[in-house]
Formats: C-alpha cells, sequence, structure tokens
C-alpha cells in the first residue's frame, strides 16, 4: 500500500521582469505553507519523500514542508507545468522503499491529475493538499492500482 499527496504551491507573488519559473512565494504562501505543514504533521499523516518542481515557488512550498517533516527534498523537471502523464513520469521514478510522497507542483495540471484519480476534486485552491491510497507495493503498479481519496484540506478551512 502506498500513499500520494499532492501539494500546489503556496500563494506566489509575481514581482516585476520576474520570469514564471523564478516566481517567489507572497507573505500569505509563507504563512500557508507553515499552517499546511503543521497541520498535517499533527494529524499523523506521514510523509517519507518530498519531490518538487524546480520552480521557485513549488520548491519554497516544499521547503517549508521540509522545515516540519525533516526529510529529503528531491526535485523533478516533470512538475513543472504538467500534464497528467507528467506526474506518472514522476511517480514512476519514486524508489519502492517509499511508501508515503508527496508531490509539489502547479495548477492546471496538479487540478486534472487530481481529478483523474478522484472526482471529489474540481479546483486545487494555493497550498491545498489531497492524500490518496494507492493499492500496489510498487510505484510502478500506480497506472492500474485501485486509487482512494484520502484526505482533501484548504488552508482557508484549517485551524491549528
Amino acid at each position: 500500500m502506498k500513499q500520494l499527496i499532492l501539494v500546489r504551491h503556496a500563494k506566489s507573488d509575481w514581482p516585476e521582469e520576474t520570469e514564471d519559473f523564478d516566481r517567489p512565494l507572497a507573505n500569505k504562501g509563507l504563512e500557508d505553507a507553515a499552517l499546511m505543514s503543521r497541520y498535517m504533521k499533527n494529524n499523523n499523516i506521514s510523509i517519507d519523500y518530498l519531490l518538487s518542481s524546480p520552480a521557485v515557488r513549488a520548491l519554497n512550498t516544499c521547503e517549508i514542508f521540509n522545515q516540519t517533516y525533516q526529510l529529503t527534498i528531491g526535485t523533478d523537471q516533470n512538475l513543472y507545468n504538467p500534464k497528467e502523464r507528467n506526474f506518472e513520469s514522476a511517480i514512476y521514478t519514486l524508489d519502492d522503499s517509499l511508501n508515503s510522497v508527496a508531490l509539489f507542483s502547479h495548477n492546471n495540471g496538479i487540478s486534472n491529475f487530481a481529478n483523474s484519480i478522484s472526482e471529489d476534486i474540481y479546483h486545487f485552491p494555493t497550498c491545498g493538499v489531497a492524500g490518496f491510497q494507492i493499492e500496489c507495493d510498487s510505484w510502478s503498479q500506480f497506472e492500474g492500482a485501485r486509487k482512494k481519496l484520502l484526505f482533501f484540506y484548504e488552508p482557508g478551512k484549517i485551524k491549528i
């Protein structure tokens, strides 16, 4: 049994003359990422590995989660401006010793991918988090495995 956690990057800023890839988090994004990571840890949601888009706003969100979880962080270019198959490509590279992995990415790709797994999610807000149970022993079995939504958290609805 595996657990896949999808995290949309937190609220970002877009300073003048900044490329999309280099956009930083806004103050609200910094606060939301800290809130969400603490909420998940306080609710005993385990994560073994963090894999992020290399874009600044996604990687910064991931790094804030890592202040709570203290794990290894990896990056995967497939998670920047992703299509559904890009997520699967990232998943297939995961080591089978990892049972719970969080992927940090962007919309619209993350919403589309989540909805391909479960029709219970329509739109990921910034710093939204969805967790799925994947009934498989190997990440290579992801496509054919049964998938079940375990949780969907939005920072605007969370209180610690």
